[in-house]
């Protein structure tokens, strides 16, 4: 083979390597989170009683949910009088668009893969169905019994890695109920997992929700959890982009400097304002699901944060920066900021403190820009600086502010006889 062959061949091969790369890439939407970000906190990903799609498939601690999806299939085309070839009809054409959804090669078969679709998929519409329509439930249903499984099930469909592709969901649910209904669908999923958010949810008229552009469970969640764009729109967040920042300081220190924290009762969680020296800022309600919540969402906008505003990342940032110890936490609890369903403000501080840990981020866009300027501007005046070090240092116990009250008591009393002594001389 001549050099000129040599070359062409080369190029014919890495020319088609590359675009069936670019083709796989442009894809993707179900990932498995990197090494470095799941070695923070590895629980914080994993399933506890389902596993959806191929990533966590057979491991041991998720059979008996199995045995489940198996029951609420059998059960659903009981009610329909329906053959489950249909269903198998229905997702078999889309085999190959759903595989290339996973950004790691499935070992499945083509009869295993589309097996794991049906069965996945249909137990997560027929559960939604049931949270939401209470006669469709069995007497003895025990996801409906205990309560401590839904709450399972609630974090468990929402992690990163625990996913199935959302058109497959909508083509089974146009089987399952009146075909081209997506909106329906959507509805059931987020009023199933609305107790799952640890914070007011705030969802505008436009439509951010079309079934034709959610990759999943868990974008589904991200794009309907978002800071009202009434005050947070691109057009602001580009102006910030070439903003110098520097982080603000927690909230013991902050409270030095005259900065008053407030509960608002805002229309988003992420709703951050400071204004005439209050910090502003809506209830969080932080529970055992609280970390994964916002650990998948952080993962998610990692993967898929170049087009968007990562304001999840943003957000746990912010409250990084406040809080740096127990004694944060009990202050922002103290203002109604956090509600503590953990029952330890250390465990929250600890919490906080490794959220953001192997995380990239906040970038050039970050939402709170302007928020930390106007703090850092007012902590920097002369007279709140000189406040923050009268209180450091004077007043940072009981006894030191009980010794300046009687300093003080002492010199008016010294003032007091002073100016009576003039006064009997005159």
């Amino acid at each position: 083979m001549g050099s000129n062959d040599v070359i062409q061949a080369c190029t014919r091969n890495l020319s088609q390597k590359l675009t069936q790369l670019t083709m796989s890439q442009s894809q993707c939407t179900i990932y498995r989170v990197h090494k470095h970000l799941r070695n923070v906190n590895m629980k914080a990903y994993e399933p506890e009683v389902v596993s959806i799609g191929p990533y966590h498939r057979d491991k041991d601690n998720l059979t008996m949910m199995e045995d489940k999806k198996l029951c609420y299939l059998h059960l659903l085309l009981q009610r329909k009088n329906e053959s489950i070839e249909n269903y198998v009809a229905a997702i078999e054409p889309f085999e190959f668009e759903a595989r290339k959804c996973y950004a790691e090669p499935i070992s499945l078969n083509a009869v295993e893969f589309i097996e794991m679709l049906v069965l996945d998929g249909c137990f997560i519409i027929d559960l939604v169905r049931k949270c939401n329509m209470i006669y469709l439930r069995e007497k003895n249903d025990s996801i409906f019994l205990m309560d401590w499984i839904i709450n399972s099930l609630q974090r468990d469909l929402m992690l990163f890695e625990n996913q199935v592709p959302f058109f497959i969901l909508c083509k089974l649910f146009d089987l399952i109920e009146v075909p081209n209904q997506h909106s329906r669908l959507i509805y059931l999923l987020l009023n199933f997992f609305n107790s799952l958010f640890p914070g007011k949810v705030y969802r505008d008229s436009k439509d951010r929700s079309s079934a034709e552009v959610i990759k999943h469970l868990l974008d589904l969640i991200h794009s309907n959890w978002h800071p009202s764009f009434d005050w947070l729109d691109f057009e602001k967040n580009k102006k910030s982009e070439k903003k110098r920042w520097r982080f603000v300081n927690n909230a013991t220190e902050l409270r030095e400097t005259n900065v008053k924290f407030k509960r608002i009762e805002g229309i988003s969680l992420f709703d951050i304002r400071f204004q005439d020296g209050n910090m502003l800022l809506a209830p969080l309600t932080i529970e055992d699901r609280t970390e994964s919540l916002f650990r998948n969402l952080m993962a998610y906008e990692q993967y898929f944060g170049d087009s968007q505003i990562s304001y999840v990342t943003d957000y746990v940032k912010f409250l990084d920066c406040l809080i740096d110890s127990s004694r944060d936490v009990s202050i922002l609890s103290w203002h109604g900021i956090i509600d503590n369903w953990l029952g330890d403000d250390e465990v929250v501080a600890n919490m906080f403190n490794k959220l953001t840990d192997s995380i990239a981020g906040p970038g050039i866009r970050f939402v709170y820009a302007d928020v930390f300027e106007d703090v850092n501007k007012h902590c920097n005046r002369r007279r709140n600086k000189w406040m923050a070090k009268l209180r450091r240092n004077y007043m940072n116990s009981p006894w030191a502010v009980i010794s300046i009250l009687f300093a003080v008591v002492l010199l008016l009393l010294t003032v007091a006889q002073t100016v009576c002594s003039i006064l009997q001389v005159v």
